[in-house]
């Protein structure tokens, strides 16, 4: 059963492929509407080195953007469940601001950061921030009053209830909205290089290949970007299965687990 868990995902890719082609050879689509597998392969082996550098920009900014929304994110919703004030006043305009098309960000971005890394970092941050903000105070808002009690009742600080009551309470909800952070970072990374900056990228390099009417590269592109924000998701969901084990085990892990004091045998 795990072997066959395990080797799902293969299968499901090796089923998209399949397809891929069953559909190139069934309409019989010019290769430069519908490439095969086969061809964008190629295209990205040919164009692998300069390819690869541009991949590594992408993930740069697609990873500490991701670190940043998050990092911010889950500070503001635990100020938020501890300050009803500053709930009441910045959650209204954390909904309003998701309104506002990201791509139409982009433009004030630039004149107030300048192109370059900076407005590509704020556009994958915003992204990432809201699903952390609303998830983590879910999860806040959520805890059994009773055990809060029970460890105050019992003299615990309130730093001690906050590591051992409320935290683990916002593990499973904040690790919803990572695995969803960690796909969406890319798609922000691309967003910010389409519009805010001027350094190369595997956007920048999306929207050259399609203006050479280069369609396998284009697709090598969409390709090798499905892959780093799957791997993304994939990367949240171990760390998922590690940091709460209460989810899927009866126990915690041995790792997790606090070491319990030794006594001798006179003791």
């Amino acid at each position: 059963m795990r072997a066959l868990r395990m080797a799902s995902p293969l299968f499901a890719v090796l089923l998209v492929l399949g397809i891929w082609q069953l559909a190139v050879s069934a309409l019989h689509a010019p290769s430069y509407v519908l490439p095969s597998p086969s061809r964008t392969w190629q295209a990205l082996a040919d164009d692998w080195e300069n390819v690869r550098t541009l991949l590594g920009q992408t993930l740069y900014e697609s990873v500490v953007g991701f670190v940043i929304g998050t990092a911010v994110g889950f500070l503001l919703a635990v100020a938020m469940a501890h300050a009803p004030l500053v709930h009441r006043v910045l959650y209204p305009i954390l909904i309003a601001s998701q309104a506002i098309p990201i791509v139409a960000i982009a433009a004030p971005l630039v004149i107030i950061l300048g192109y370059g890394l900076a407005p590509k970092l704020v556009i994958v941050g915003l992204i990432v921030f809201f699903p952390v903000v609303v998830n983590v105070l879910d999860g806040l808002s959520g805890i059994d009053t009773g055990m809060v009690n029970l460890a105050r009742s019992m003299g615990a600080s309130a730093t001690k209830i906050f590591l051992l009551v409320r935290l683990p309470a916002t593990l499973a909800p904040l690790f919803s909205a990572l695995k969803l952070a960690a796909a969406y970072a890319v798609t922000g990374a691309v967003i910010g290089e389409w519009t805010a900056s001027i350094t190369p990228g595997l956007g920048k390099d999306l929207l050259l290949k399609n203006s050479r009417l280069d369609t396998a590269g284009v697709y090598a592109d969409v390709l090798l970007l499905t892959t780093v924000g799957l791997s993304g998701f994939l990367l949240m969901t171990i760390l998922e299965h590690l940091f709460t084990p209460w989810r899927t085990r009866g126990t915690a892990r041995r790792w997790l687990r606090r070491r319990e004091p030794r006594y001798s045998k006179g003791s």
